[in-house]
């Protein structure tokens, strides 16, 4: 069994929203870190990832969130990864970028995503952030995530991975059933093509804070490979 877990958030959020599982793996027995990536360039995100992964004594899981999952896709072939878990996330081919994943299926006509600003970041929209982003958090948790949200730039989104770890390492997916950032089309598309095993929950693209127990029953799971 693998006691390492290594996981990635995704764009608009960081880390600290993976806290509540974060507490269930540790008192689980699993050591735990959590990759506080830049969301500046894919290649920055793969270092901090990678950096993280070294870290650790022994094999890894590692787990991506949205933005998360084309970056663990490139981290993954590092010898460590034992397993990967996609929570609501990309799993681009090799040379493909996440744009080119999102303009591969029908954009959903609402998902608060905004045109970049002058410097290429990305951005939600306020008034769609509960709606689309955060479905399911409470209404002082979304204006929080809101305001303290992490911008991804242009140029991640149009970086191919070089490499794609899916393709020699058994992946685990989850897809939420409400999910309004990312087309849940795509999200099937995907994770056939990556031959993933897929655990459907209830939920929104943040469903990992609002059902944290379900989502280490599958990290879990990944571990025992």
């Amino acid at each position: 069994m693998t006691k390492n877990i290594v996981i990635v958030h995704g764009a608009f959020a960081d880390a600290s929203g993976w806290e509540p599982a974060y507490k269930i793996l540790k008192e689980k027995g699993y050591n735990v870190t959590l990759v506080q990536n830049p969301t500046t360039t894919l290649e920055e995100d793969v270092a901090a990832t990678v950096a993280a992964i070294d870290r650790q004594k022994g094999p890894v899981v590692l787990v991506g969130h949205s933005w998360g999952g084309t970056v663990i896709t490139e981290a993954g072939v590092h010898p460590n990864v034992a397993s990967l878990v996609y929570v609501a996330a990309f799993v681009p081919e090799v040379g493909e970028s996440t744009l080119a994943l999102v303009q591969s299926e029908a954009i959903l006509e609402v998902n608060g995503i905004l045109a970049p600003d002058e410097k290429g970041n990305v951005y939600l929209d306020k008034a769609l952030f509960n709606s689309t982003f955060a479905v399911g958090q409470s209404a002082e948790k979304s204006a929080f995530m809101y305001d303290s949200q992490i911008p991804l730039t242009v140029k991640s989104f149009v970086t191919p991975v070089t490499q794609a770890a899916w393709k020699s390492k058994p992946s685990f997916a989850i897809f939420p059933t409400d999910d309004g950032t990312i087309n849940p089309a795509l999200e099937r598309t995907m994770y056939k093509r990556a031959g993933c095993i897929v655990t459907e929950m209830t939920g929104g693209h943040t469903l990992f804070m609002t059902k944290p127990a379900e989502v280490v029953d599958v990290i879990i799971k990944a571990s025992t490979i």
